[in-house]
């Protein structure tokens, strides 16, 4: 299937011009950190089930500590719980350091462990995003046992896993998503 993330980052969406697009699923961010929750998640949640998407979301991570990643899955949890939306896809860990932020702070030796915790205590289905290099040197995704979403544009072998994001420019009528493919592949077969 194709699919595309969003976040409150792309503003309004116009699912209808989506849906027409050929996508057919989504992932939307639900939360970030310790307390914050995306604005649009549940305006994203809805409007891509009114043309019949199917559904994900993701918790963008800055956790330092196992304790962190704990909080921030009641966090995500919370959120999801309050917007009372069905979500038919997993809710992904979105390990990275796109900001900054953890090189700032002191990036953490235990990221598998950081990875786990949060998957242990979301009591949701749960997967790890993650780019291919830290999925290659910083995270043992294998001895978690979950889905995995990496994130490497150009060709791809040995970590297509559970979703594919394969560009940062899929361009839906002049406006700007990351491009993904899902596949049907089972999770214990990765």
């Amino acid at each position: 299937m194709r699919g595309i993330d969003v976040s409150e980052n792309n503003g309004v969406v116009d699912w209808q011009e989506v849906a027409d697009a050929g996508i057919e699923f989504v992932m939307i961010r639900s939360s970030y950190g310790l307390n914050s929750k995306d604005s649009m998640f549940t305006i994203n949640v809805n409007g891509a089930h009114a043309v019949g998407l199917k559904v994900g979301a993701y918790h963008y991570s800055y956790a330092l500590c196992q304790e962190d990643a704990i909080q921030e899955a009641k966090n995500c949890r919370e959120v999801i719980d309050n917007a009372g939306v069905l979500l038919e896809l997993p809710v992904f860990f979105d390990m990275e350091d796109a900001d900054g932020y953890k090189s700032r702070h002191g990036m953490p030796e235990d990221i598998t462990e950081i990875c786990r915790a949060f998957i242990d205590n979301l009591d949701l289905d749960c997967g790890v995003y993650a780019s291919y290099s830290w999925l290659t040197d910083r995270i043992d995704w294998q001895s978690l046992g979950c889905a995995v979403w990496n994130a490497q544009w150009g060709d791809i072998d040995d970590i297509k896993g559970y979703m594919w994001q394969f560009t940062d420019s899929l361009n839906i009528n002049g406006q700007i998503f990351d491009g993904n493919e899902y596949y049907e592949k089972n999770k214990k077969e990765m």
